[in-house]
């Protein structure tokens, strides 16, 4: 059994197992954090950023001076913003047999891998995973394509040139490899190949191992997978909470006795309380809005905005913010908050209930119905009448380079009385601002990640009890800012095996059983023998039939050879001396003076005749 790490972003994984003659990728994280070494692509002209000086070597050579813009003591690709992409050289991808999906954040590499490496095979989700991630896809296309860049920058890629570049840019992560933004028709295709699949519901792959996602509680449909043939098991555990929120609560029964389980996607801030940071999220909001000034929410259209607004909807009041307006723009605003209403069955119980009351799950709907909270598709058109400040925006993108997000930095950077709250862990926020400075606005860090954090992870661990844990090598250290906090990595025992990009291991055990079944007729000529009391045991002697990796024993039939004709085959029966002939129309049995063994010849081309 072997994992092919294609990512080194733990919250973003991508890996291959490689297990019982199945080739099954293991979600497909997109490395958006490249797109922070870009410059952002406004929605309307900005004098400021086509001001920005070019960057011009050492030595003087002003080669790059097109392509790399200095701002704030900080180097910039002038370009369209590109992904970092899971590996595409370790291992042939037209090889992988299905693509298992945990969450709407890990598919966002799927239209580079299903449509650009001869990958024809199936694409599990559940259904909320898939149309979110139908969402955010939409939405990051829409940003990319209605502000096309005139130029495209590649020269600065080139390896000799990086050599030469500034940090950040020069400790960039595999630069060669990164592209921009996939194309709609790209995203259909990619999701015409999804099947999708509902918790606990077991499919069989190939007859080899039999696959099962599990509610792991992080978000809308997120899921965690068991892959098991009969007697090895292997739990995939990625992107999971604990924590009471709005989607079913983790499964973690299912989890235990594995084999070997591969964790990934934990908190990407582990030493910050999400209850704590929603109540920061509140105050610093309110402190704005009071003193006149406008807030501006960095977020993705789905997930943590649920919970803010949640939030917000039983604070206003209190807060006397009742006549600030609400203002949540995406291209696929109105979907998501459609979306996260139907998905009833998907939700806690305490949503669920609702949905029977009847009355909505989520409290944005009667904001919405009251005018508090109002959701366009961009800033264009009915959004710049209604208009009104102080306000509260909610927008995307959370890495600052593009959406309507560019807009408000832009108009509202200037002022102090204004305040931009990051809750996103993704980014760092001091990277996504770096283009903005000199900023006079406000900003505050308030991330909320609900995922596993290592005291959760311990006890999951200490309950579940696999036998090996492999994670990605960030897991097994402490964070580097914070060298001294060993209680910041996972500890277990045996030690968990690490892994990082591009790197293959090989998981620490051996299949040793196979299940095997009888033929009906060679299962009633055994006759077994007592050999102590309550064991007995009898010698077989049979031919081992394999198909659809199902392996059974047929009744003492040996040394046959197989040849083909233009007519179809022949099988000799070697020491019987006999043939039997197999053509498209007929079937001939030459056997001489042994009527038993042509009439079990014949029985069994009649039964498998009726197979076929």
């Amino acid at each position: 059994m072997k994992l092919y790490c294609l990512s080194g972003h733990p919250t973003l994984p991508c890996n291959v197992l490689k297990f019982k003659s199945t080739t099954i990728m293991l979600d497909c994280g997109l490395d958006m954090t490249s797109a922070l070494h870009f410059l952002p692509l406004p929605l309307v002209h900005s004098p400021r950023l086509s001001k920005l000086p070019g960057w011009i070597l050492k030595d003087g050579n002003t080669m790059l001076e097109k392509e790399l813009k200095d701002c704030a003591g900080r180097v910039f690709v002038d370009s369209v913003p590109e992904f970092c992409l899971p590996e595409t050289e370790l291992l042939d991808l037209s090889t992988v047999d299905v693509i298992l999906i945990s969450n709407y954040h890990c598919m966002m590499a799927l239209p580079y891998i299903t449509e650009h490496t001869g990958f024809t095979g199936t694409v599990y989700s559940t259904e909320p995973t898939m149309q979110i991630g139908r969402l955010l896809m939409e939405e990051l296309v829409n940003f990319m394509e209605r502000v096309p860049k005139p130029q495209s920058a590649t020269y600065w890629k080139n390896r000799e040139m990086l050599r030469h570049l500034p940090v950040p840019l020069k400790d960039a992560v595999e630069v060669l490899t990164w592209k921009r933004c996939y194309t709609m028709p790209e995203v259909n295709l990619a999701l015409s190949k999804v099947q999708l699949v509902g918790y606990s519901q077991k499919i069989e792959l190939f007859g080899a191992v039999q696959i099962t996602p599990l509610s792991s509680g992080y978000c809308l449909g997120s899921s965690n997978w068991i892959i098991q043939s009969h007697y090895e098991k292997v739990a995939y555990v990625s992107g999971s909470s604990l924590l009471t929120t709005h989607p079913q609560p983790m499964e973690q029964t299912s989890l235990k006795n594995s084999d070997v389980l591969i964790l990934t996607g934990l908190t990407q801030i582990p030493t910050a309380n999400p209850d704590g940071m929603l109540g920061e999220f509140c105050s610093n909001l309110a402190v704005t809005v009071r003193s006149g000034g406008n807030v501006l929410v960095p977020c993705y259209p789905s997930g943590v905005i649920y919970d803010l607004l949640e939030c917000l909807y039983q604070y206003i009041d209190s807060a006397g913010l009742s006549t600030i307006p609400f203002y949540f723009i995406s291209p696929v605003a109105n979907s998501s908050l459609e979306f996260s209403q139907i998905f009833a069955e998907w939700l806690c119980h305490n949503k669920q209930s609702k949905v029977y009351l009847p009355e909505p799950p989520f409290p944005h709907a009667e904001l919405i119905l009251t005018n508090k909270l109002k959701h366009y598709p961009s800033i264009h058109g009915e959004f710049s009448n209604d208009f009104k400040q102080p306000c509260v925006v909610f927008t995307g993108h959370p890495s600052l380079r593009y959406g309507d997000v560019v807009h408000f930095l832009e108009l509202w950077g200037k002022s102090s009385l204004n305040t931009i709250i990051f809750t996103e862990p993704d980014f760092s926020y001091l990277d996504a601002l770096a283009p903005y400075q000199p900023l006079a606005m406000k900003c505050v860090y308030c991330p909320i990640d609900t995922r596993l954090n290592f005291i959760q992870v311990s006890k999951l661990l200490k309950e579940v009890q696999p036998l090996h844990v492999v994670c990605p090598e960030q897991y097994t250290q402490p964070p580097p800012a914070q060298s001294h906090r060993t209680d910041l990595m996972i500890d277990c025992q045996p030690p968990p095996m690490a892994y990082r990009r591009a790197e293959v291991l090989t998981l620490p055990f051996k299949r040793r059983y196979e299940k095997i079944e009888l033929m009906p007729d060679l299962a009633e000529s055994l006759v077994p023998s007592e050999i102590k009391p309550g064991i007995s045991m009898v010698t077989v002697s049979a031919v081992l039939q394999t198909k659809d990796n199902k392996h059974i024993l047929q009744h003492g039939i040996t040394d046959v050879k197989v040849e083909d004709t233009p007519e179809g085959h022949i099988v000799h029966l070697q020491s019987e001396d006999t043939l039997v002939q197999i053509e498209e129309d007929s079937t001939h049995i030459i056997c001489d003076n042994n009527e038993p063994l042509r009439t079990k010849l014949r029985d069994l081309v009649l039964k498998f005749l009726q197979k076929l």
